[in-house]
């Protein structure tokens, strides 16, 4: 911008700061297009903080196509005034989906390591959570709209379960999705740089990091006012009309 206005450098960082502008940095973001917006967000942003007596709620998605990645050399070790080091090639080892639930009440983890995310593996898993449900238990599920979680064979499952309830997020919502902060932990913290020889490692590692989380779990706690999450997507959408 310098040079094409003919000024020197330093005063265009000068106004830029001045005026608080940061024209390298992005965020990416996506507003919301669901009819049913603030009502389903209600309903689950009501689900985390005031959840019905003598029920369990859950929020339940699946990580798809976890890569269990080599690295093509071994890298060095940590040592004083230098960090660990990794090739940044690899070699790919098979993948994994991992379908997980947060208990929103206590922050336990259920997870199951399983090569494809169809309605079968779905339905398995949901029979998996069943078995572990107290007799008499309401269940609530909060999950997104995935294909496979809204398929025939599942629905026929829920009328054969009456005691479950599924409340779907709204469309490009995954955020509201509690189980989507253990996911980014999971990957941030061992699958990000982990080197994995084979597919058994990565289970493995993943079965272990769920043990260590669910050693000293953490109930799972919502902050966010729900109606200022409605007026700031109303104000995106009045920006982007403006600009249109």
């Amino acid at each position: 911008m310098a040079a094409a206005v003919g000024i020197a450098v330093s005063t265009i960082q000068n106004i830029w700061k001045e005026n608080g502008l940061a024209p390298h940095r992005w965020r990416q973001f996506k507003l919301s297009n669901d009819p049913s917006f603030a009502n389903k967000l209600h309903d689950i942003v009501g689900l985390y903080v005031s959840p019905p007596a003598h029920a369990v709620v859950l929020s339940v998605d699946e990580k798809s196509q976890i890569q269990a990645l080599d690295r093509t050399q071994p890298g060095l070790p940590l040592k004083r005034g230098r960090g660990g080091t990794m090739t940044h090639d690899y070699k790919r080892n098979g993948t994994t989906t991992l379908f997980a639930a947060l208990n929103v009440l206590d922050g336990s983890v259920l997870g199951r390591n399983m090569q494809r995310h169809r309605h079968q593996e779905f339905i398995r898993f949901l029979n998996t959570i069943n078995r572990d449900i107290p007799a008499g238990k309401v269940v609530h599920v909060i999950l997104d709209n995935y294909a496979t979680h809204k398929h025939q064979k599942v629905r026929e499952w829920l009328t054969r379960h009456p005691q479950w309830t599924f409340h779907f997020t709204p469309t490009s919502c995954s955020w509201l999705n509690a189980i989507e902060g253990f996911f980014a932990k999971l990957t941030r913290r061992r699958l990000k740089h982990g080197v994995f020889h084979s597919l058994v490692d990565l289970q493995a590692a993943i079965n272990r990091f769920i043990k260590e989380h669910n050693d000293n779990p953490k109930p799972f706690n919502w902050k966010a006012d729900p109606d200022e999450i409605i007026a700031a997507v109303k104000r995106g959408f009045q920006t982007l009309e403006s600009i249109h």
